[in-house]
């Protein structure tokens, strides 16, 4: 009868939404998009699993950067912000005293003359107000609980601003700052490492592959994409560097994006291509997709692989077809920056502001907005799309019935543009060339859990069962992977 019993509750999906409650606070709204079959269970899961693991880190990290300082060295570590770090470099915007993120974004006017526009049946776009502001600004209204206050505060230990510019591309790092970070110590929840990987070019893009975070890729300026054995006991292994017989580099131009589905490897350059890697024969190539443009974003679902290019389009492909390409869809006037799909849609983000969503089984583009800046990265969970842009600011959209509708947006921090995002249903990852990573409750607003820095900015990030990959311009590889206990 107990087993009945305890069974019965954890089908009740009241039971998981008042736990979700207390994770995320009184006064955030979870999940972001409401629908009635959303997944509970996995999404309290795995948000406790990310608030044990980040908290615990921001804790330990503030808690070597203050050993550092009194032994006098160097600060070569990703550091988590706190709030001694807020109003420095170029007088960053401190938290609002007493309240959390929700009311930064009022605060900071995130919401205030918010203004998208949606292309009617004539074609126009046709402007429109944000939704939320209202709302947000009727719950600030009251006083918090006690319950919501203690996750507030321990928002504004992990709230910093990095004000400084963002890093030049060409910029050069001290060696002895790298070899300084590799010696970083993990936590008691994470097991960190950081490693050189002998790419001469900075790295773009960074995939974790196998479903378990045991092999990652890398994708580089310098023309090469390269496979790391990250659970090698010692030094982290280079498996292979892809290439085909013959050539010297595995593109002839910069490798920008990299995309997977089961042993398929898509990546794709500014040499125009889009090339195909089967993992399981070693690397071995698959074919060669040529684009006629810049290829700047890939997404690899089961039966077709899509890309987004410089000359606008969005092209889709069969890659085990002789003549690959199936269609190429014009939705925008501007490159193509972040798309991303599933069975039934496909949503792309453009250079020219404007977000598409295009209906694969019918056949047609089936609405357009048109945002104040445009969208770099993007991550599509179901029903709701997390987008950065090239400000900072993180955007929430929601698909619903075929409908594409802009629900709000926040600054969460970031000061430049969010170069990678990474979303499930518990969880929310971002990166941004501000040289600052930050790990998310996807609740609206976020929630920040912590904030780590590096040394120059982070161009990309992947998230694998629980491991976090980090590819930031100095051509190093930074590893989080949950502690496994003996």
């Amino acid at each position: 009868m107990v087993c009945d019993t305890l069974g019965t509750v954890g089908k009740d999906s009241t039971t998981w939404q008042l736990r979700a409650r207390r994770l995320t606070g009184s006064r955030a709204s979870f999940p972001f998009v409401p629908r009635e079959d959303f997944d509970w269970p996995t999404a309290c899961l795995e948000m406790e699993q990310l608030i044990s693991c980040w908290t615990g880190e921001e804790q330990h990290i503030a808690r070597g950067s203050q050993v550092d300082e009194e032994r006098g060295e160097g600060q070569a570590r990703p550091q988590a912000g706190g709030p001694a770090a807020e109003g420095q470099d170029g007088g960053g915007q401190g938290e609002v005293e007493g309240v959390g993120v929700a009311a930064q974004e009022v605060a900071y006017g995130a919401n205030e003359g918010l203004e998208v526009e949606i292309e009617g049946e004539d074609g126009e776009m046709q402007p429109i107000l944000g939704v939320q502001e209202a709302r947000l600004r009727e719950e600030l209204g009251g006083g918090l609980d006690n319950g919501a206050a203690a996750l507030m505060e321990q928002e504004r230990m992990a709230f910093h601003a990095y004000m400084e510019q963002v890093v030049a591309p060409d910029k050069q790092e001290n060696p002895v700052d790298r070899g300084n970070k590799i010696g970083f110590s993990p936590s008691p929840a994470l097991e960190y490492t950081n490693f050189a990987i002998d790419h001469i070019g900075q790295v773009n893009s960074v995939l974790l592959l196998g479903g378990k975070g045991a092999v990652c890729a890398t994708a580089s300026r310098d023309g090469n994409v390269k496979l790391w054995d990250l659970q090698a006991t010692s030094d982290r292994t280079l498996i292979y560097t892809l290439g085909r017989k013959g050539d010297f580099s595995t593109h002839k131009g910069w490798v920008w994006c990299l995309a997977s589905e089961g042993p398929l490897l898509a990546s794709g350059g500014f040499d125009n291509t889009v090339s195909l890697w089967d993992l399981q024969a070693g690397g071995a190539e698959r074919g060669l997709i040529k684009t006629g443009a810049a290829v700047i974003c890939l997404s690899c679902q089961p039966d077709v692989l899509l890309a987004g290019t410089f000359d606008k389009m969005v092209s889709l492909y069969d890659p085990r077809a002789a003549e690959p390409l199936i269609k190429s869809l014009r939705l925008h006037k501007g490159a193509v920056m972040c798309l991303a799909a599933d069975d039934k849609y496909i949503i792309s983000g453009s250079k020219d502001s404007t977000v598409a969503i295009y209906d694969r089984r019918a056949g047609k583009t089936l609405e357009k907005c048109r945002l104040r800046s445009y969208l770099v990265s993007m991550s599509y969970n179901g029903c709701e799309v997390w987008a950065g842009d090239q400000t900072g600011m993180l955007h929430c959209l929601a698909v619903q019935t075929g409908t594409l509708k802009l629900l709000s947006q926040f600054d969460v921090g970031h000061t430049a543009l969010i170069t990678g995002i990474h979303s499930s249903l518990g969880t929310l990852y971002t990166c941004s060339s501000d040289r600052t990573v930050k790990v998310h409750i996807p609740s609206a607003p976020p929630r920040t859990l912590c904030t780590l820095h590096h040394q120059t900015g982070v161009h990309g990030l992947s998230v694998e069962a629980g491991v976090l990959a980090v590819a930031s311009w100095e051509s190093s590889l930074a590893i989080w992977r949950p502690r496994t206990l003996s």
